[in-house]
């Protein structure tokens, strides 16, 4: 078997089911009545978001991203639209993991992410989200992330990297992540080049060019994202790129 098999029979097994039938999407009708109760008349919407909205989730990683729309006229700051979030979730016996934008918990055995969001005004679909990393609030807009990862094209590799980065249990944001490889991979055809060495090229360049790499949000120039991780913890992912490099067999590096 050739490494490009290999990899392909790794994605096909971690293949994520997000079409309209999807028992994932169950969730969201399950947790419907708790973040209606919880939100009241300032709940704009909720909808799928993240690496199940961008085709780049992994069956044993984040199940689903929920984007949950909060109208401007909320009058609650955005930490204590995130911190009431967490209490009422906890209230409610989940178990609640705060993360840097979401709050994670399990349902049914699916891992989930809400995002809690405050929209910025009526005439577009720009929001701010809560970075509690920093203890400030960011601009963003989730649905120009998606069309961003998506128009690139590179959601194999992706996949490949996420697996990675979950089975070491490595430090690296989603939206980080996806950026690097794009970046990665500019230039690099799909058509002519095996999914392998376009891997191999991910690694390299994480190896080599990624700590001192800067990263914007395609959605907003001001939000760095490359500032969401330390200089150790850069400088950690760039180790374990190197390692999985040297690796001479791919079962070391993802399973």
């Amino acid at each position: 078997m050739t490494g490009t098999e290999y990899l392909y029979r790794i994605l096909a097994r971690e293949a994520v089911n997000s079409g309209p039938q999807s028992p994932i999407r169950g969730v969201q009708a399950f947790l419907m009545p708790l973040i209606k109760e919880w939100a009241g008349n300032v709940l704009l919407n909720v909808h799928p978001s993240g690496s199940f909205l961008k085709g780049t989730a992994v069956l044993k990683g984040t199940d689903i991203d929920l984007f949950i729309s909060i109208s401007e006229g909320c009058t609650d700051t955005l930490q204590d639209v995130y911190e009431k979030l967490f209490r009422r979730l906890s209230e409610k016996g989940y178990s609640p993991k705060k993360q840097n934008v979401s709050i994670n918990i399990k349902v049914g055995g699916y891992s989930v992410d809400l995002v809690p969001a405050k929209r910025q005004n009526s005439a577009a679909t720009d929001h701010s989200l809560y970075r509690r990393r920093v203890g400030n609030w960011t601009k963003t807009n989730v649905l120009m992330h998606a069309a961003h990862v998506i128009r690139a094209g590179r959601q194999q590799e992706t996949r490949v990297i996420k697996l990675w980065r979950n089975q070491k249990n490595i430090d690296f944001p989603s939206l980080y992540l996806e950026l690097a490889v794009i970046r990665a991979l500019d230039g690099w055809s799909a058509s002519n080049t095996s999914l392998e060495s376009r891997v191999q090229a991910v690694f390299e360049y994480l190896r080599d060019s990624f700590p001192d790499a800067r990263f914007v949000d395609p959605a907003n120039t001001n939000n760095v994202v490359s500032d969401d991780l330390t200089v150790a913890e850069k400088k950690a992912i760039s180790s374990a790129a190197g390692t999985a490099r040297a690796e001479p067999y791919w079962e070391g590096v993802v399973r």
